[in-house]
């Protein structure tokens, strides 16, 4: 008699997490076969050629003969000094490295402070689209997502007034991803301020997805949620893994900022939870204050004639350029959102594009659903590869779409025929 399947927590069925799902499996299984593919669906800049900068490298060199040891739960503390210091320079006065949380990328930090934030149906609101690890986690932690949407016509960006009309008793924070994947969208201040306000209002936690807080373009600047916040309660999250290009070290951090007293509970539940997982990854702690301290080696690659400008480029023309493509150009991040037009749209299935993408052209994209949009028209790309090598993609993205809007006519053809 063969043994009872094992059961697994139920609520895993409402995770979706597409970017490295059944699309990515197909993937593998087509390269076993010897196909060589564009692999656009995970903002990964190492596996796109780019290098953690060369002092953050000899950083940790430096530091490895005292990694040994757990350090505290929190973090190092000189990284720590550093990352507060660095808050403090951008406006925020009660930035303290005992309010500063490292851990293993900012994906664990985002788990950690949900668990210690959620009760059993308690809300968060999020950004439709959204990265999916935050729904993911707002589920797994027993949470309820609640979606704002943030709308191609608005260029993606919110509406506070809707986002006020979604609070309601159950409701316990509101996440801001900014500059925002996937959509690329920059958060003007003015915007930023309403949404702080509402938070004030309401009693609610900010909490606030700045990884790609130097990746930006042309004349978009970034603006910190937490100087706006002020006393309001705020969680700001950033890290190594894309503005310095260190994915693979796991280094993110938390600064928590806000009225003391009304933030003291839950600095305590996330003290705890990063003890009971020890601490963070020790090594590429070292890294922490080089990389706030060190030379800055983002911005040229955003500027005019920079890899990362340039392959916006890419998409941006090849988009303007396409039958069928249109494009809110993205304002930052790593990542462009285009959505399916005209003939081609007619009974669009994001999926069924990409896995007809991937099966007849080798390349690899993320349907748009996934970042949990009611709308299948969109698919996300990421800008890393090489400008040429995006021209190409969109190409072959063209004869895909060329056939859809092919098949799409020829019912209407046919009834043009027969009248």
């Amino acid at each position: 008699m063969p043994p009872a399947s094992l059961k697994t927590r139920e609520r895993l069925s409402e995770v979706r997490y597409e970017i490295r799902g059944e699309l990515a499996r197909r993937a593998r299984e087509l390269e076993a076969q010897g196909r060589t593919l564009i692999k656009l669906n995970i903002g990964n800049p190492g596996a796109f050629g780019f290098r953690a900068p060369a002092h953050l490298q000899r950083a940790i060199v430096d530091g490895i003969d005292q990694t040994d040891p757990y350090t505290h739960q929190q973090g190092l503390p000189a990284a720590r000094e550093a990352l507060a210091a660095h808050y403090r320079g951008r406006g925020i006065p009660d930035a303290h490295a005992e309010r500063v949380f490292i851990g293993n990328g900012v994906s664990e930090l985002i788990d950690l402070s949900l668990r210690a934030l959620l009760n059993p149906g308690d809300e968060v609101l999020l950004p439709s689209p959204d990265y999916p690890l935050w729904s993911a986690a707002t589920i797994l932690n027993d949470g309820r997502p609640v979606y704002y949407r943030c709308l191609p016509a608005n260029g993606f960006l919110p509406d506070p007034d809707e986002i006020e009309a979604l609070v309601s008793s159950r409701t316990r924070a509101i996440v801001l991803i900014n500059p925002n994947n996937p959509t690329g969208a920059n958060y003007p201040r003015e915007l930023i301020e309403r949404i702080v306000a509402i938070a004030a209002r309401h009693g609610l936690l900010l909490l606030c997805d700045e990884i790609y807080d130097s990746i930006l373009y042309d004349t978009a600047r970034f603006q910190p949620v937490a100087p706006i916040a002020g006393d309001v309660p705020c969680l700001s999250f950033s890290g190594l893994s894309k503005v310095h290009r260190a994915c693979g070290w796991r280094v993110g951090w938390a600064v928590l900022s806000g009225d003391a007293l009304a933030v003291r509970e839950f600095h305590h539940a996330m003290d705890l939870l990063g003890a009971l997982r020890l601490c963070a990854n020790v090594p590429g702690q070292f890294a922490v204050e080089a990389a706030l301290q060190g030379p800055n080696t983002i911005d040229p690659l955003c500027a005019p004639e920079g890899r990362l400008y340039e392959a916006r480029r890419a998409v941006v023309e090849s988009v303007a350029a396409s039958r069928h493509l249109d494009l809110v150009e993205p304002a930052g991040a790593l990542y462009a959102f285009p959505s399916v037009t005209g003939a081609a749209a007619e009974g669009f299935d994001d999926h069924r594009f990409a896995l007809e993408l991937l099966e007849t052209e080798n390349v690899l994209v993320v349907p748009g659903s996934s970042f949990n949009v009611p709308y299948r028209n969109h698919f996300r790309v990421t800008l890393l590869p090489q400008p040429d090598e995006l021209r190409e993609v969109f190409r072959r993205i063209e004869r895909v779409l060329d056939r859809m809007a092919g098949d799409a006519a020829t019912p209407v053809q046919a009834r043009a025929a027969l009248a």
